[in-house]
This record gives C-alpha cells, sequence and structure tokens, in this order.
C-alpha cells in the first residue's frame, strides 16, 4: 500500500475493485465504513454482487479478464472530458515527456506496440524510450500539446476505449460505466482525494501488472498518489505477505528489493554499477543511487567478520541466478514435473491445493526424492501420495513431517499491507512437539555447516561463512535457542566500527562501533556499517544509550487527525505512513489541500540540524531537499531516476501503456479491441498437461475463484476448526439463476464443475448475486467457486477437493503469478 489502513478514512471516493475488502479484509472495510459516514462513496467493481457491494453506493458487475478494458475506458473519459489534474500532471508525472517519434502503439499496429518480435514472443523497446537534450535530461513539452509526448499517445492509446466498446466488452451497462466514471472521476480536484483497493482479484492474470498499472495511471491523472485518503492499495490475502516480500522470499530480489546477482555481474563493482540507476535530472533525488551502500551493508550483516574488503565482502559467495532465469512458482513446478528436482522444502504452504493446475502440482510431488513438509498440520501436499486417484505404490518420494507451531507460540514481527511492522508477543509456549520455524532453521542451519565442514562439498564458501550470533551458544559453538530480538537488531544494523562525516572538519563522529544505526541514510559502502534489510533500518535504535524496539511502540497520540498514528508500532521507510508524500504539496510546498495537509513546507521555521531556515512539517518526508519549485528543491519520486511519476512506463513486458488482452482461456473468438486475442508476451507451457481450453464447446462458462470469510487459504488451519467448518463445509460453485434453469440445476444440488484439466465436487448455490453478461451481443454466463478446500478435510468431503484443479498453468507475462481468476468451465449435475 502507498498509504495505509487508517488513511481510508481519509477517501471521498474508494473503489474496491479485484478485492472484496467486506468479506476477505474487514479491518480495511472498518476504515472504509468510517469514510462513508462523514459522506464518502463506496464504488464496487466486481464480476458478482459481492459482500462489499452490499454496503456500496455503487455497484457495477464486470467480466473476469477485462479489468484494462474497464480502466482503459476511464482514462479516456478523464482526458476526453479534461477532468485530470493538470498541474499535478505536469509537475509531478512523466506526461510532458517526449517520447522516441519512432514508436508506435496498439492504435497503430492493431494491438501491439513496436519492436515486437513473433518468433520470441518479445519485445525489442528500443522505440519506448525518451528524447534527451544535449544535457541527458528527457526533453519535456509543459504544454501538453506536441504529438509525441507522452500524455497525447496517452489520448491516442485509449480513445479507441469508447464507453460503448468498453461495454461491449466487459459486459458493464453502460449506464452503470459512466456512473462509476463520472463519479471517481471526480476527485481529480485538490480538495477531493480517491483511493483504489484491490487484491487477487486484479492480480491472477495474465495482465496483472498492467491491471495495476493502469490504476496507477488514473491515480495520477487526478492527483491521487501520495495525498491523505488516496494511493493504490494492494490489500494482502495474509498478515505478513508484505513483510515476506520486504524480505526477499521471491527469487528475483534479495531483502530490500534489491536485486538478485545474476552471473553476468561477475564482483561487486560491477553489481552496484549495472544494478544502481543514473539520472542527469538535477532536482531527482534518485534514491537508488545509495544501492551500493545498502548491498555492501547486507553483505556485511550475513557474513560478518568473513567479509572484508579484500574478498569483495564476500560478493561471490552470494548465489548467482543465470541471465534471463525465471526462477518463479510456475517455473519451478514445471521443472519438477520434469523430473529436475530432487528435493522440495513446502514451508508454510499447501500447494497441492494452491497451486495451479493443481492436478500437475501433485504429479510434479511425486517425482521427488524427498519432500519436507513445514506446517501446523497434515495436508494435501504432505499427504499427497495418498490423494485421490494416486496410488502409494507408485510414489517414491519419501516425505517428512516438521511440525511448527503457529504465531501465538512465538515472538516476531509482521509487516502488514500499510508497510507497519508490528512486534508480537508469544502468547503461550508451543504445543506438542512443534516449535517456531525460526528453531527449525536454526538447527538446519547448524547440520548443514556441520557437514561441510566435515565432508566437503562443491561449494561450501557460502555456508561455513555465515553470520549466525542470534543467541547463546552451547560447548559445540551451535546456538541454543534463537533470540529474535538479536535478528530484528541484524536487520536494522550496527555501526561496525566508529564512524565519522569526513565533510566537515575536524571530522565528526556519527556513529559509534557497536550501536544501532540509527537510519538508512547513514550506512555506508565501505563495510563499517551492516544492515540485514535497509528499509527496516530505523526498526530497532538507540534511545539514551539503549536498544528501542520500534516495532514495539504502542503510543495512540494522532495530533494530524489523519490516523497516521506515527508512535504506533513502525513502518517503513523511517516511519513514514504515506510514500511520495511530497505529492501532496504544490511545487512551493503548500498542501494541494488545506483541510488534508499530510505535509507543509515552512519556510521560515530553522532546521535543528543546518540552522537554516526551511522545515517540513508533517508525516515523515519522503527523500531530502525542499519542495520541487524552489531553487534548491528536489522531485517527490524519490524511487524514480527523473524524480517523477511513470504515465508511460517502458519497464514492463508488454508494453508502456496497459492494453486489454483477453485471459489466456475466454468465450470469445477474437478481442474486438485488435487482432492480439491474448497478451502476446506471456510465457505458454507446450506441454499436455498444460493444454488451453478457448471457445471450445465443452467448457462453455467463464470459470472465476475467490475467498469466504469462514475460511483461510487453502483451509489447512481453518478446515480443522469445527465451528468454521459447520459455517462453510464444503466446496460450493455460484451461479447465477437464470444458469441453473438453463442448466436444471436447482439451488443445494451436487454438481461437478469441470475444465481441460480436471474436475471438482461442488454444492450449486444458485443465486442473484451472479447476473448473466451481454457481450458482443453474446450470453455469457460466470460462475464463481472459493478455493480453500482439499480432499482431506472434511473427513467425508471424497470429490470436494481444490478449486485449482481447474485452473490453468499461466501467468502474469512479468510476475508469472497464475491466472486463476478467468478460465472456461462446465457445470453439470453429479
Amino acid at each position: 500500500m502507498t498509504n495505509h489502513w487508517i488513511d481510508l478514512k481519509n477517501s471521498d471516493v474508494i473503489l474496491a475493485m479485484g478485492a472484496n475488502p467486506a468479506s476477505n479484509h474487514p479491518i480495511s472495510m472498518k476504515w472504509i465504513m468510517r469514510a462513508r459516514e462523514k459522506g464518502a462513496k463506496l464504488i464496487c467493481v466486481d464480476p458478482r454482487f459481492s459482500q462489499t457491494a452490499a454496503k456500496a453506493d455503487l455497484y457495477a458487475p464486470i467480466r473476469s479478464g477485462t479489468d484494462i478494458a474497464f480502466l482503459g475506458g476511464m482514462i479516456s473519459y478523464i482526458l476526453t472530458n479534461d477532468l485530470y489534474f493538470k498541474e499535478y500532471i505536469v509537475n509531478y508525472t512523466n506526461a510532458a515527456f517526449l517520447v522516441n517519434p519512432d514508436f508506435k502503439g496498439p492504435s497503430d499496429l492493431d494491438g501491439l506496440f513496436s519492436g515486437y518480435d513473433a518468433d520470441k514472443r518479445k519485445y525489442d523497446k528500443t522505440t519506448w524510450t525518451f528524447q534527451m537534450d544535449e544535457t541527458g535530461v528527457p526533453i519535456k513539452d509543459l504544454s501538453l500539446s506536441n504529438p509525441n509526448c507522452v500524455f497525447q499517445l496517452l489520448k491516442k492509446q485509449y480513445a479507441r476505449y469508447t464507453p460503448e466498446k468498453v461495454s461491449g466488452i466487459t459486459g458493464t451497462p453502460l449506464d452503470k460505466l459512466l456512473e462509476v466514471y463520472k463519479l471517481y472521476a471526480s476527485t481529480g480536484t485538490p480538495d477531493r482525494a480517491g483511493t483504489e483497493c484491490y487484491a487477487m482479484g486484479w492480480t491472477q492474470h495474465t495482465v496483472g501488472t498492467q491491471n495495476v498499472r493502469a490504476m496507477s495511471m488514473i491515480q495520477l491523472l487526478l492527483g491521487n498518489v501520495g495525498i491523505a485518503g488516496g494511493g493504490i492499495n494492494a490489500l494482502r490475502g495474509e498478515s505478513n505477505v508484505q513483510g515476506s516480500t520486504d524480505y526477499g522470499i521471491l527469487f528475483h530480489i534479495l531483502p530490500g528489493y534489491n536485486p538478485t546477482p545474476n552471473a553476468s555481474l561477475v564482483d561487486l563493482a560491477t553489481y552496484i554499477e549495472k544494478t544502481s540507476p543514473k539520472t542527469n535530472e538535477p532536482k531527482s533525488v534518485n534514491w537508488w543511487a545509495h544501492r551500493g551502500k545498502y548491498i555492501t551493508s547486507y553483505l556485511k550483516a550475513i557474513y560478518g567478520e568473513a567479509a572484508t574488503k579484500d574478498n569483495d565482502f564476500g560478493y561471490s559467495w552470494m548465489p548467482k541466478i543465470d541471465v534471463g532465469m525465471n526462477a518463479s512458482w510456475l517455473m519451478l513446478f514445471d521443472k519438477m514435473f520434469q523430473g529436475q528436482f530432487d528435493g522440495f522444502f513446502a514451508w508454510g504452504q499447501n500447494p497441492a491445493c494452491s497451486g495451479a493446475n493443481a492436478n500437475k502440482t501433485r504429479t510434479a510431488l511425486g517425482k521427488l526424492k524427498w519432500l519436507v513438509n513445514v506446517n501446523l498440520f497434515d495436508n494435501e501436499t504432505a499427504s499427497f501420495w495418498r490423494g485421490p486417484g494416486v496410488n502409494a505404490k507408485d510414489i517414491q518420494t519419501e516425505v517428512f513431517m516438521l511440525p511448527c507451531c503457529s504465531s501465538m507460540e512465538k515472538e516476531g514481527s509482521i509487516t502488514n499491507s500499510g508497510r507497519w511492522g508490528q512486534w508480537r508477543y508469544k502468547a503461550i509456549e508451543p504445543l506438542g512437539e512443534s516449535r517456531p520455524d525460526a528453531e527449525i532453521i536454526n538447527d538446519l542451519f547448524f547440520k548443514v555447516r556441520e557437514l561441510y565442514m566435515k565432508e566437503g562439498g562443491a561449494y561450501p564458501d557460502p555456508v561455513v561463512n555465515l553470520s549466525w550470533e542470534y543467541g547463546e551458544k552451547d560447548s559445540s559453538g551451535k546456538i541454543k535457542h534463537l533470540d529474535p530480538h538479536a535478528i530484528a537488531k541484524e536487520i536494522n544494523g550496527y555501526y561496525l566500527e566508529d564512524v565519522y562525516d569526513t565533510k566537515v572538519d575536524p571530522p565528526k563522529l556519527i556513529g559509534k562501533k557497536g550501536d544501532l544505526v540509527p537510519s538508512f541514510v547513514f550506512l555506508q559502502m565501505d563495510g563499517t556499517t551492516s544492515s540485514g534489510n535497509w528499509l527496516y533500518c530505523n526498526s530497532y535504535i538507540m534511545k539514551d544509550g539503549k536498544p528501542v524496539n520500534m516495532m514495539a511502540r504502542r503510543g495512540k497520540e494522532d495530533p494530524t487527525g489523519l490516523g497516521l498514528f506515527s508512535n504506533w508500532t513502525w513502518s517503513w521507510p523511517v516511519n513514514r505512513r504515506i510514500i511520495y508524500n511530497r505529492a501532496s504539496v504544490d511545487p512551493q510546498g503548500q498542501p494541494w489541500d488545506p483541510k488534508r495537509p499530510l505535509m507543509n513546507w515552512n519556510a521560515t521555521k530553522l532546521d535543528a540540524k543546518s540552522g537554516k531556515p526551511g522545515v517540513w512539517e508533517g508525516d515523515v518526508v519522503d527523500g531530502g531537499g525542499g519542495p520541487a519549485g524552489t531553487e534548491k528543491g528536489k522531485l517527490p519520486f524519490i524511487m524514480k531516476p527523473d524524480g517523477v511519476a511513470s504515465i508511460f512506463g517502458p519497464g514492463l513486458a508488454e508494453g508502456p501503456f496497459p492494453e486489454h488482452y483477453e485471459a489466456l482461456e475466454c468465450p470469445l473468438e477474437t478481442n474486438s479491441m485488435s487482432k492480439q486475442r491474448i497478451n502476446p508476451t506471456i510465457k505458454i507451457f507446450n506441454d499436455q498437461a498444460d493444454a488451453f481450453y478457448s471457445c471450445d464447446l465443452r467448457f462453455p462458462y467463464v470459470g472465476t475463484t475467490y475467498r469466504v470469510s469462514e475460511h483461510w487459504q487453502t483451509g489447512v488451519m481453518t478446515r480443522h476448526c469445527s465451528w468454521l467448518l459447520e459455517m462453510q463445509p464444503q466446496n460450493f460453485v455460484e451461479m447465477s439463476v437464470e444458469l441453473g434453469k438453463e442448466l436444471g440445476i436447482a439451488n443445494g444440488e451436487t454438481v461437478i464443475v469441470s475444465s481441460g484439466r480436471g474436475e471438482v465436487k461442488a454444492v450449486a448455490l444458485v443465486s442473484e448475486r451472479f447476473k448473466p453478461f451481454k457481450v458482443e451481443n453474446t450470453t455469457v454466463h460466470q460462475v464463481g467457486l472459493p478455493w480453500h478446500y482439499g480432499w482431506q478435510f472434511p473427513e467425508d468431503g471424497s470429490g470436494y477437493d481444490s478449486v485449482n484443479l481447474l485452473t490453468p498453468n499461466v501467468g502474469d507475462a512479468n510476475t508469472m503469478i497464475p491466472e486463476s481468476k478467468a478460465f472456461m468451465v462446465n457445470v453439470r449435475k453429479a
């Protein structure tokens, strides 16, 4: 989230699209309702009339997989009716930048952008560049009239997205479409704020990244990024999803979103040179230019005293991926399916139910030599070998179950969607033989290191040189019990030597050896500081000579009245509650909306450190320097090399502007927007196990997946709770009254839902919440199933298996997240 949960109360218009917060994120709904109490309007756009729709002021249905068409139409509506916040986009976005005159878009190339290679299914992005002046800064047209400027190219791109065309694609009635556009576009003035709440309903598509990009562009056009009550807000489906990505759980990033090194980055200097963006824009903060400080401090944290300047701070010990390598979820399980892995740790997950095309996933598990399941309970992954249709005698995989304890039985932090790191105490001791995850990891580390030191190996250095100073050691040197505070302190980082400011004479001591570093501003590139995650530097600091856990704070003061609660826990970075917050003020530093002042530049107040006039007041300021319009001011989008937000975004796989493409499986033979039916850059697996079925009469209905309040993820925890299971006892398929009549299916009957990949049993839920869509003058029916179930529990649930037996093995072109929200199915009586 660019903002945070409580900030939803500051919005004038809330758009819930790609999410169902009333059911799945009830805390967010609390603050949405607070906003409504003050007069805000809630819009819900969803394929079905959800719990959120029931509370909304305006509901509009949409066919799954057509969000870009819907949002592209909103962009067109905003531009056509001059509803954009011109001063904001001219000063704080790249709308005025001139693009290479050779660039061509879908309106010129029938759905493609210039540079497409059909054989490689990939773009050469040479023409996706900006025109530069003699100093290497993008040329701008502040009047926004040049035909090659981003603003004019944007208008050209979305002029095709007329309300009538969008309604025909999405199935959204024209009157509802225009109501949504009019209400949300009303936030494009300084005195109104609009926010967007999304979740997997947007991301689990072959155009998932571009779904989010399209809404980000709308928020920029309306001036809704960086302000109170605004932003792009991802409602995470689990309380620590944000924290997990912050700490580098994905293959392509290290903690703090530094890129994973690849084989071409042969040494630390090359890594820093090639991955640190450069800019000639004098007003850009270009914060990623500090990457050298962050990666060096990270290396010192993980390798400790073994990391020295002479050995490149241990950079060579870090694992490197091959150039162009994709090690995302779908790719890993495809390799496993091909028999290319010996073993797999399923840690806190249940891929036999959560993975797309679950039949393929389960088959892949059977090709392993060993599988370790670390979880609270046995589940379909641990017991895949005794699942439906599986002959255990044919399975050679040796399965180990390591019972871990719940969050209430251990101490540590979680980081929620709003980037708030919150420290949790241990309520009770772990039950039975279960243990905290960290203790299990601790044992594994010391055993693996012991084996490497005893027996050697291909390359033991990365393991034997790891620093592991997280608690008291026994006589053998093994940590007895991990101290989560020691881990949190190392994540924050230490001064490893006395550090001086050498820019003053005499040099001034700024950090004492052994002290915790107060913020990432003080991290060094010479090995004199450590930090396991630069974003969390400031989460555990020194106060009055003692370490203080900022994440454990519980102060309830809120002097701004905006719900920042700056003394409640801690938010990265440096306790900033809303990122890009300098975009909430005009170029002179005055709030766009004086009634909701998130930031304010006080030009007369003296700065406590420098003694010079000019101080930011309000939230923790995002980046250094004064307001953008002042002599030494800086632009507000500090993580972007140009200092401004990207309406034209050339970094994505399928184009610098979002373009509507149909889902891999859809009910239409053609894309009415262009000749490109599907995203031309997606990875399509060619194995028979991954065949797909569009416009196949055997599978005539659009299927989608969603959550229910009573169950959690794949139900491993909640299906064991009798009271929750009683409320939602088995899988169901929701369909319209019209489809129920057409199929002769009554509410409560048992049915079979099938796709080209498998079938599941379900109870028919015939309701008014789904309505048939009118798409291109054709009636299209959609059905929905929750994804919390599996064959193992309830015990009499034979056949009521995971809905992911139906979903395709294809993902977003940039992230490879599976397309689980739009696929084709059939429904028949059992």
